[in-house]
């Protein structure tokens, strides 16, 4: 059939997509290379929606978790992801997870009799020039990444992507850390936890000793980065490794001793709004279990609360706070918008719910109107400002929902409370916002 939006990709974020414009009385092309001629190598089947890691969409506490707090807002706005994932629920505790095979049978069985959808069995290896959604996630194929590579002038080809742990801004102990720059250049940017010598050697051999994860089958011919080495490697090097390196403690004055100390960690903000702190140089592949108590025992960081666990990983993704514009379109042409972890976002329904978002604002532009972008307090709003902006482009990496996205609470309150605080003002923000009639588009 004739259609009025191409989306190439038939993961979550592209059948969500999918259905959402369909829904919305729009025609759509949904291309999924799976089930024709080729496959990637982590997926078994030709099911959309297959989950390839696990089967959890992780918590569903919509008073007190933004990953609970984003399953409600998509609920709301009608997702078909959130809809199969709740009838094919298994047990979990607080947490949502599905039986993965009839999860992705009854995504498939939906958008498959969708008489607004037909999905076409074809890789794409070009960036079309008609209206089009790219959703092709962390494997996207190689010609179609070399094509968006060529367009954006950034690379989007598979490598190790190396990710830092993230640290909540008020998790972190000022009384031990201070605040400042090398040499006292620059202001004080970074957040500094000192380490004597007893310390640092304990840190580097329980950085040696720590249970790490394996790579893949699929994962194991690709190289490092290697300006992104893990700090475990580093730590197997020598013993000064890390203080010749990410740790080195020259020009930073501990302002309590008037002294060098003789290693440093430091953290860098990540984003605008200052909530949240990178580990700088902390690319890891311990264990996510190991990170956490391993990292307390750095000075400061005894109560640290983690917004994301480092690791190392092959991954394609864009570098949108750079490359996209706030409705997800591409700046440099205009008729391609990306949606899904290809984005830059982490996670299955975080990958949905940008699917669910680039549908919504393509259904409306096809109209001629513009719709709103959700709110910033919302789990929705708040996802798509850090991938449209918030984020530091120098330093974007994928990033789950988290309450660090959002516009901070003012005051200071027990955490329990902050975090029902928090979601308190997105259902507030959420309602006022579906309240709004899409406009006009300026001629």
């Amino acid at each position: 059939m004739s259609f009025d939006i191409h989306i190439i990709g038939g993961g979550l974020a592209g059948s969500e997509a999918a259905w959402q414009l369909a829904e919305a009385g729009l025609r759509v092309r949904l291309s999924e290379m799976r089930g024709g001629a080729d496959t990637t190598p982590a997926h078994e089947t030709d099911r959309l929606a297959e989950m390839v890691c696990s089967n959890s969409f992780r918590s569903d506490d919509a008073e007190h978790n933004a990953v609970g707090l984003l399953h409600q807002e998509m609920r709301e706005l009608g997702s078909l992801i959130m809809r199969a994932a709740d009838k094919h629920r298994v047990p979990a505790g607080s947490a949502l997870a599905v039986d993965r095979e009839a999860f992705a049978a009854e995504v498939t069985k939906a958008v498959e009799n969708h008489p607004n959808i037909a999905i076409v069995r074809e890789r794409a290896d070009t960036l079309p020039d008609h209206p089009t959604i790219i959703a092709t996630g962390p494997l996207t194929g190689s010609k179609l990444a070399e094509a968006i590579a060529a367009e954006t002038g950034q690379g989007a080809l598979a490598f190790f992507d190396a990710i830092a742990p993230i640290v909540h801004r008020d998790s972190i102990d000022m009384d031990v850390a201070w605040m400042a720059a090398r040499w006292d250049k620059g202001g004080k940017d970074y957040v500094n936890c000192p380490m004597d010598k007893e310390q640092y050697q304990a840190f580097v051999q329980a950085l040696r000793d720590g249970d790490k994860t394996e790579f893949k089958e699929w994962e194991k011919d690709t190289p490092y980065f290697e300006g992104c080495m893990p700090i475990e490697v580093m730590a197997d090097r020598g013993d000064d490794t890390l203080r010749y390196g990410p740790m080195k403690p020259v020009g930073l004055d501990n302002p309590r001793t008037g002294r060098w100390p003789y290693a440093v960690v430091q953290l860098r903000q990540d984003n605008a709004l200052g909530t949240l702190w990178n580990m700088v140089g902390f690319q890891t592949k311990l264990k996510h279990g190991e990170q956490v108590r391993i990292f307390r025992t750095i000075p400061g960081l005894e109560n640290a609360e983690f917004a994301r666990l480092g690791g190392i990983h092959r991954n394609s993704f864009i570098n949108s706070p750079r490359l996209l514009d706030g409705k997800l379109r591409l700046k440099s042409k205009q008729n391609i918008r990306f949606a899904g972890q290809i984005t830059g976002c982490e996670g299955y329904v975080e990958s949905a719910a940008v699917g669910l978002m680039v549908a919504r604002f393509t259904a409306t532009e096809l109209r001629g109107e513009t719709l709103a972008s959700p709110p910033v307090e919302t789990a929705l709003g708040a996802l798509l400002s850090h991938i449209t902006g918030g984020a530091d482009a120098e330093t974007f990496q994928p990033m789950n929902v988290n309450f660090g996205l959002m516009p901070p609470i003012p005051g200071r309150s027990k955490k329990a409370d902050r975090k029902k605080m928090y979601t308190d003002r997105a259902r507030a923000a959420l309602a006022q916002w579906l309240q709004r009639e899409p406009v006009a588009e300026p001629a």
